[in-house]
């Protein structure tokens, strides 16, 4: 991948626009009870026209075989090396919330869970718990009071919550407490180098007192704690690419990394037709937008094959008013995959369809794993999809003499 510096050089201000339609968790595999994916088995009559019209492929996130979380899949999207700009989950849901951050503060994400009376994590999520239970254990959390730091508890959506840690010498550079499995009981948090010994220690000293807490709680008797960071030093977009990026999502966590990376995130409503109102009320403020579609993750990842069908269908019902918008690129893909078949995030390469007048199609038939990998880009890394982006907006400068 080329360096950032270099994408900053020949970057172009233009009036062209560009979209992603990021469906999160987009890709899939064969459910052994049917054996197709769920774009396969999905009516998508939107999805299958756009693919013929656009040059196609798939992506990896991080690397083939390398199973990403939502943070870093996203950061590569934008044109990121994932690897070198390594964020914690904890500093996205603080931004998508709006906490102020400061600069004596470790951030992390926490799970409200269910474990069974012998300590053993029987639901990571506590049945998606609402939002407004979630509301009323974060207020009970508040109370808990450690000597060394101050604590802050602060709902962010669903069964997901976030906790911070405010004092002096503070460290990032401790393990997550949530194992990301059922059956086990939940880690505890351990220093990764000598300097973080003392706040591995506030770690699990809060996690013991919100244990007492929330004992005889349902279903949420348990938290888990992962990704911890301090608030990093991230190129914004809008430096490299020179574009004024928009950001549209629902979901607290991914309002946090657009705003990371610049964009100003709109306010706009849950549904899918909500968010498309915000883009048309908003169509003529950006050159870039990015549009997250949350559910097709949500059904992945708990193991609902006909739920995420259902998502996508609805979806595909999206596609024209999308397309009447006339953006100059139109890009079709997500973040990474979530199976059904898996329950969970996977290393399973991505979804990705591109349209733009530029383009010289793939003449692909179907919006499908299967279908798209056979198109003219293959399977690619998705950092360069910023690039193919940009060349077809006709944004990138040529390099050389």
């Amino acid at each position: 991948m080329i360096p950032l510096a270099l994408i900053q050089d020949l970057s172009e201000k233009t009036s062209s626009k560009i979209l992603f339609f990021v469906l999160d968790g987009l890709g899939g595999m064969p459910h052994p009870d049917v054996g197709k994916s769920e774009l396969e088995v999905a009516r998508i009559p939107n999805l299958d026209r756009f693919a013929a019209l656009s040059i196609c492929g798939v992506t990896d996130p991080i690397a083939p075989g390398i199973t990403p979380g939502s943070g870093p899949s996203h950061l590569a999207l934008f044109g990121y090396d994932p690897i070198r700009f390594d964020i914690g989950r904890g500093v996205l849901s603080a931004l998508g919330i709006d906490f102020p951050i400061g600069p004596n503060d470790i951030c992390f994400r926490a799970n409200f869970a269910t474990v069974d009376a012998d300590g053993v994590i029987t639901d990571r999520r506590a049945g998606r718990l609402a939002t407004e239970l979630n509301r009323e254990l974060c207020a009970l959390l508040r109370h808990i009071h450690l000597p060394e730091v101050e604590v802050f508890v602060e709902t962010e959506s669903g069964h997901r919550a976030l906790v911070v840690f405010r004092g002096e010498g503070l460290s990032d550079f401790v393990t997550d407490t949530d194992p990301q499995r059922t059956g086990v009981p939940p880690l505890p948090a351990e220093p990764t180098n000598e300097d973080a010994a003392p706040m591995a220690q506030i770690v699990n000293s809060f996690l013991a007192e919100a244990a007492m807490v929330l004992q005889g709680q349902e279903p949420a008797n348990a938290l888990l704690l992962r990704g911890a960071a301090g608030m990093p030093n991230i190129p914004t977009m809008p430096q490299i690419f020179s574009l004024s990026p928009g950001a549209i999502a629902a979901y607290p966590m991914y309002r946090g990394l657009a705003k990371l990376v610049g964009m100003e995130v709109l306010e706009t409503g849950a549904t899918v037709w909500d968010e498309f109102e915000t883009l048309q009320e908003h169509w003529d403020a950006h050159d870039f937008f990015y549009f997250h579609v949350k559910a097709t993750d949500s059904a992945g990842e708990d193991g609902d094959f006909n739920q995420k069908v259902q998502v996508l269908e609805d979806v595909d019902s999206l596609i024209p008013a999308l397309q009447r918008l006339q953006p100059d690129v139109f890009v079709i893909t997500g973040d990474h995959s979530s199976p059904a078949a898996l329950s969970g995030h996977s290393w399973h390469p991505v979804p990705f369809a591109l349209f733009s007048k530029t383009c010289i199609s793939d003449d692909i038939s179907e919006f499908t794993e299967r279908a798209l990998v056979r198109g003219s880009l293959g399977r690619f890394p998705a950092q360069e999809a910023m690039l193919l982006a940009m060349g077809h907006a006709q944004k990138l400068a040529k390099y050389g003499a």
